[in-house]
């Protein structure tokens, strides 16, 4: 089977659908931000704060293509989408599915976290902005768009297994 790629604004919940899903699908799974911080033997916002965003994507990228060659669930950043050989490398190497949750949701679920790099400052008006930036790229680059909002782990993983024919 191809690899299986979840994509989705910040706090969409890809890292514990992606988690959830490999267990049901008996796939491995890999979170993209993970593995830069193994690689890099740092977190993302450490990334961010001494080598910039422009480093962190184009760490992005080399993970793409190395996690590309596996049969697997793999889990990405949420700016993951914004560069266009990253769109290329997902749409050629496995199935996207985009995580849709509404920017209430995403404002809920985000309010208190403070490890997000990207949403330093007022963080309403930041998730509003990247929200709308991202939205039609996310749609555009996706196989399937799967709403996750008031929706349980389970029922979020029986529906991508639904569109993947796979029950």
């Amino acid at each position: 089977m191809k690899s299986i790629y979840l994509t989705g604004f910040m706090g969409a919940g890809k890292t514990t659908i992606g988690k959830a899903l490999g267990e049901y699908l008996e796939m491995p799974v890999f979170d993209t931000d993970e593995e830069i911080e193994k690689i890099e033997k740092q977190t993302i916002s450490e990334i961010f704060e001494q080598q910039g965003e422009a480093y962190f994507r184009a760490c992005e990228t080399r993970i793409l293509g190395e996690l590309s060659k596996d049969d697997a669930v793999i889990t990405t950043g949420g700016g993951i989408i914004c560069r266009d050989e990253n769109r290329k490398l997902l749409k050629n190497q496995g199935i996207v599915i985009f995580l849709f949750a509404s920017e209430e949701e995403i404002s809920k679920r985000l309010e208190r976290d403070e490890t997000r790099p990207l949403l330093r400052g007022d963080k309403l008006e930041r998730i509003g902005t990247l929200y709308q930036e991202r939205l039609p790229i996310y749609k555009q680059a996706a196989d399937y768009i799967i709403d996750t909002n008031g929706k349980g782990i389970n029922e979020v993983v029986k529906e991508i297994v639904g569109c993947l024919n796979l029950q």
